[in-house]
């Protein structure tokens, strides 16, 4: 039997877990069999959205960009994971609006939480203005109203957040 494509997106803080859980799930589905695409948000950045800045409308171009690929995958069957912050609500809409099989996780840990992991140093950068518009810091991040999926990153084991992802996508009919 085919499987289903989807896109399943991650948005959250930097740090609060999205590749991370990305990284895990994709171990897991492949497991079972399944195929799919990780659109991670960094290398995307590095290879395909290279021109683009921070500014609001630069974000929502390279979240235009990263949708455009995940709906041809999704398409095309591919389950497509993309673990990027996202951090302004109306374009994950959009996304959603856009890729027909889309299910939202909000990756969700407290912005403090995230700075203490800072595995790259950006919080400290931005807190000490070397980093302009850094999501949480002096640029908005709007959380989803309603993600299938919320996994508490500061309260749950990484398997506890790909348990909850997989019961979803188990539950809506993208795997069996």
């Amino acid at each position: 039997m085919k499987q289903r494509g989807v896109t399943v997106w991650f948005t959250g803080f930097s740090g609060a877990g999205k590749s991370t859980i990305a990284t895990a799930l994709t171990k897991e589905l492949q497991s079972q069999g399944y195929d799919l695409e990780v659109l991670d948000g960094d290398e995307i950045r590095e290879n395909l959205t290279k021109d683009l800045g921070f500014s609001k409308e630069d974000r929502d171009t390279n979240i235009r960009r990263i949708g455009f690929v995940a709906k041809l995958l999704t398409r095309h069957s591919v389950i497509v994971l993309v673990p990027v912050i996202s951090p302004y609500r109306a374009i994950r809409d959009e996304m959603r609006n856009n890729i027909s099989d889309f299910v939202e996780v909000f990756v969700n840990a407290p912005i403090g939480v995230c700075e203490e992991r800072d595995v790259k140093g950006l919080y400290k950068k931005a807190r000490a203005g070397e980093i302009k518009q850094f999501t949480g810091i002096d640029d908005p991040y709007e959380p989803p109203l309603n993600p299938e999926v919320e996994c508490r990153t500061d309260l749950e084991e990484v398997s506890e957040s790909v348990a909850k992802i997989m019961n979803k996508l188990t539950e809506l009919g993208y795997i069996s």
